[in-house]
């Protein structure tokens, strides 16, 4: 039986007259009072292209709503963009905004009494920032992800997407391709609206949310620009009233079963290590009980899969193509590797929605490689621990040689100098770059270093050189690469002790990060170490060092 209709707290009764009239005043009728009432988040902007067609995938959603009996309400949220804000002090936004949507969500639909919210995301961290709302009010709410971009097409008939341009950077710094042909790719790397195209970040947490239950079947692997995406922004908007009615909550649907789903699926398909950060922070939010522990534990038995960029050789608009998300999750129930009695946002178990799918494996593709014969045995993302981290890390091993390096380390204190030095041309083969003080905290914001490891890439150095560091990564890194490194050095996390020269071995196989140092020597350098201040005293950034947890908590702030 549906609850009682929390929207009446506003809208019923005589004493609420009131507030019935404002409502009036934006278009409502008598018998809109009577049905349920529904909190539209559409995260459009023209900051970039993953949010640009937001606002018709919004309407579309908004006709659905009405045709199901609901009165739908729509609201902005914001979003900023990681691949324009990347390699600068603005990207120290990008993980805050995270938090700012969910509390956005948050206050609209909860302020309103919404009965239900369905939210419109592009932007890597609006599948997260929106979960994490819905997941606070625990009201009947969907996500609609925009969908991924177009490939676009390089200078030598090449498909390209946002990595390449950052890679074609490097190649630009080490003289392996002229000004003309930089701007060639800078010019087809984004042929249009969508977010960015490989298993990075966006396509990642989409996934993710799929096959946890949040969002309807496809919705991960249609791209942004078709009718197929405008059909399903509509049927979630149906979908969204019908959660009302059966009183279905992201709270019955965001359990620790679906979390190893949604887990499993970022394993197989190849996905981002921000995943680890923000399905932390979902389940931080839906109150399930989930640690790096059980990242590691999913790690040791899921075989990674999908042949998708950066580590591979395609982009969700080939996976699309093969047929998309949903064979991908049936081959995986089949083979039992996910939990099928889970309930999910179409009011049927993950099993039921899944009955009539064929299997990847019933066609004829190249990306999802035989479970017989992955890409690799166990999961791509390890939890690291160490003298270095203490609390954990987290490395991407999908498409290296080697999960191994020990050399000397280059430290730098943030993201500015070490691109200095890689522009400069002073990393090395069998270095160890440390970039440290870009945590939660010492950033303030945990920045994405895809502009140093697409240089690194592009100078040929992505096999031959380690990186570390308390920050993050982009989806779109690839290498030998360390994250998350836990504490981090603005609180005195052993990072902060390290020096130049310092041995320290990065082993993906046995999952640590040590630096070849005694105890005594680190309590040593300990001692004269001093707690720096925060680096911004005033606004947001300021708000989100105040009340920031560390990466190994998912980095929250509530």
């Amino acid at each position: 039986m549906p609850a009682e209709r929390k929207s009446l707290t506003t809208t019923g009764g005589p004493k609420r007259a009131p507030n019935r009239a404002m409502l009036r005043g934006v278009g409502f009728h008598d018998d809109d009072f009577e049905r349920p009432m529904v909190g539209v988040a559409s995260l459009y902007s023209e900051i970039t292209p993953c949010n640009s067609h937001l606002d018709r995938l919004a309407r579309r959603g908004i006709e659905g709503i009405r045709a199901a009996g609901g009165v739908p309400q729509i609201f902005g949220a914001p979003t900023a963009s990681d691949g324009i804000m990347m390699g600068h002090q603005g990207m120290r936004y990008s993980l805050v905004s995270r938090e700012v949507i969910a509390d956005c969500i948050e206050v609209v639909s909860g302020g309103m009494n919404h009965d239900a919210v369905i939210a419109f995301g592009g932007c890597d961290k609006n599948m997260p920032g929106c979960i994490m709302g819905m997941a606070r009010l625990n009201m009947p709410s969907v996500f609609v992800y925009g969908g991924s971009i177009l490939p676009g097409v390089g200078p030598d008939g090449e498909d390209v997407d946002i990595v390449s341009s950052f890679e074609a950077v490097g190649k630009f710094q080490a003289g392996l391709i002229d000004q003309k042909k930089l701007h060639k790719i800078e010019c087809e790397t984004c042929p249009g609206a969508g977010a960015c195209g490989g298993m990075y970040t966006a396509n990642t947490m989409s996934s993710a949310i799929e096959a946890m239950g949040m969002s309807l079947p496809y919705d991960a692997s249609y791209p942004a620009v078709t009718a197929a995406k405008e059909r399903e922004s509509f049927l979630a908007g149906e979908a969204v009233v019908n959660l009302v009615k059966l009183n279905i909550r992201p709270r019955d649907i965001i359990t620790r079963k679906s979390l190893e789903n949604a887990y499993t699926f970022v394993l197989a398909l190849g996905g981002s290590t921000n995943a680890v950060l923000h399905l932390m922070a979902i389940a931080r939010e839906a109150g399930v009980d989930w640690t790096l522990e059980d990242f590691d534990r999913l790690g040791d038995k899921v075989p990674h899969l999908a042949d998708l960029k950066p580590g591979g050789k395609y982009v969700m608009f080939d996976l699309h193509r093969a047929g998309g998300t949903p064979p991908v999750l049936k081959a995986l129930l089949d083979a039992g590797f996910l939990h099928g009695d889970c309930i999910t946002v179409t009011g049927k178990t993950l099993a039921e929605n899944l009955k009539d799918i064929p299997s990847v494996y019933s066609k004829t593709q190249k990306i999802v490689m035989p479970l017989d014969k992955p890409l690799a045995a166990k999961g791509h993302i390890a939890i690291m621990k160490g003298n270095i981290a203490t609390e954990g890390a987290v490395a991407k091993l999908a498409g290296l040689k080697s999960h191994k390096i020990t050399g000397p380390a280059k430290v730098f204190d943030g993201e500015e100098a070490c691109f200095e030095a890689i522009n400069a041309r002073k990393i090395v083969p069998g270095d160890v770059v440390v970039i440290r003080g870009e945590g939660p905290v010492g950033g303030p914001g945990m920045r994405e270093m895809l502009s140093i490891t697409g240089a690194l890439m592009g100078q040929g150095l992505g096999d031959s050189v380690g990186l570390i560091t308390d920050g993050r990564f982009s989806g779109g890194t690839h290498g030998l690469v360390v994250g998350h490194v836990a504490p981090e050095a603005w609180v005195g996390g052993n990072i902060a002790l390290l020096k130049d020269g310092d041995t320290i071995t990065i082993d993906g196989d046995s999952k640590t990060l040590n630096v070849h140092l005694t105890d005594e020597e680190l309590a040593k350098r300990r001692e004269t170490w001093t707690k720096p201040p925060l680096r911004v005293e005033r606004g947001v950034l300021a708000k989100f060092a105040r009340t920031v947890k560390s990466a190994s908590e998912g980095a929250v702030t509530s």
